[in-house]
């Protein structure tokens, strides 16, 4: 991760002082952050590791660390558990929000297996009982920085093969990108027209942020998982949804993703959630990829939904699990057709078949059809002709901040 230069002669308020520096292997094998409240300590390990090669820059408690952590870019970082303030987990997971690859090493005197699988947990490279030797520890350093580097590597790799979405790799690093991600998070509107005319029929709304460790919606849900803040993610996209729709044109219709969990969730039922002040106007997208029978009770749930306006379409229809049990127990107004059956449709015979067959048995069942992921004229023109009623893509639109002029 890129750092800000420190300016040439300037040196932060730490322990080190200017002697430090000059005392400084002239080829060092790399940066390393000592964080303690010990000064004496300090100063022991600083001996032995510009003794074994290493550049050294000390802290005498967290804030100084993170200060440095600012400034400059560490291969490796030790911090002492204990310190007031700012213990050494929470300074780990402080370091992640500048850095998520460096490796960090805590040490304690007062070792625990509860405190060890914490530190292991968030991220923490190895956790060192105290009393250990100078030459384990400079060991550590070692094997620590080449693992540092590697990391770095392995990043610029999923960079280039465009794989960004497990950038991010241990807990430290996952809270720090989630939580920029929550903050800087926003509404994207999609248009769903009618296939007779482009007219709008209404807007699907879709999560974006602007985190760069968590670049598309599927890495942001999926650190959601990981974290446990599924429920607080989709409260929070509910909210954003409904208030950004309040400016939408009047006879519009709002469609907003739910994940089959959501259900249980007493706040979507809450006559003054943002949302449910527009039931009459919205479609709850409950997708196919995840299985519906997992939630107890979602007959009940979905019949509570109805009464109070809301409707209910499935999304994904073709992608995901096979079986009736989803359009069974929903019993959807709508049905979104998956992109990859849509994909080339005008191309491949097979395809049209399916589709003709699922648009005709949801149009005798009473049912709206909407093909998903239209971005070719020839496709628009074959779906129409199947008799889909609704399309989207970015045939007629992206998704786009506000609401998005059509392009029929």
């Amino acid at each position: 991760m890129a750092k800000s230069e420190r300016p040439s002669g300037a040196h932060p308020t730490s322990p080190r002082g200017n002697q430090t520096r000059a005392s400084e292997p002239a080829d060092p094998k790399g940066r390393v952050l000592v964080a303690d409240d010990e000064i004496a300590l300090l100063r022991v390990y600083k001996h032995a590791l510009v003794a074994a090669g290493y550049a050294v820059d000390l802290a005498n408690d967290g804030a100084q660390a993170i200060e440095l952590v600012r400034l400059t870019e560490y291969d490796v970082i030790i911090s002492d558990i204990s310190m007031p303030a700012m213990d050494g987990l929470e300074l780990l997971r402080a370091v992640r929000s500048h850095d998520l690859d460096v490796p960090v090493v805590l040490v304690t005197g007062d070792p625990a297996l509860a405190t060890a699988m914490r530190a292991l947990e968030y991220g923490a490279y190895r956790y060192l009982p105290k009393p250990f030797g100078l030459e384990q520890l400079t060991q550590v350093i070692d094997s620590a920085v080449l693992v540092g580097r590697m990391a770095k590597l392995r990043r610029r790799a999923l960079e280039i093969v465009g794989d960004s979405n497990k950038q991010v790799g241990d807990r430290a690093g996952l809270e720090a990108a989630y939580a920029r991600a929550s903050e800087t998070m926003w509404m994207a509107f999609q248009p769903i027209v009618r296939s007779c005319s482009g007219a709008i029929y209404g807007y699907e709304a879709l999560l974006r942020s602007n985190e760069a460790t968590l670049p598309h919606p599927g890495a942001f849900l999926d650190a959601a998982a990981r974290l446990g803040k599924q429920r607080a993610l989709g409260r929070a996209i509910r909210d954003a949804a409904g208030e950004a729709f309040a400016a939408a044109p009047a006879d519009a219709f709002l469609f907003v993703n739910l994940h089959p969990h959501d259900l249980t969730d007493s706040e979507l039922l809450s006559p003054n959630a943002p949302l449910t002040k527009l039931a009459s106007r919205v479609v709850l997208e409950i997708t196919e990829r995840a299985a519906i029978e997992d939630v107890g009770d979602a007959l009940a749930c979905v019949a509570a939904l109805r009464k109070l306006g809301f409707r209910v379409a499935l999304d994904d229809l073709g992608a995901g699990y096979a079986g009736l049990t989803a359009f069974a127990q929903l019993e959807p107004e709508v049905v979104k057709l998956d992109m990859s059956l849509v994909r080339d449709v005008h191309l491949q015979s097979t395809k049209r078949a399916l589709i003709r067959s699922m648009t005709q048995l949801c149009m005798e069942m009473g049912r709206i059809v909407v093909a998903e992921g239209i971005e070719k004229r020839e496709e628009r023109d074959v779906l129409a002709e199947i008799g889909c009623e609704m399309m989207q893509g970015y045939l007629f639109a992206r998704p786009g901040r506000g609401f998005p002029t059509v392009q029929w």
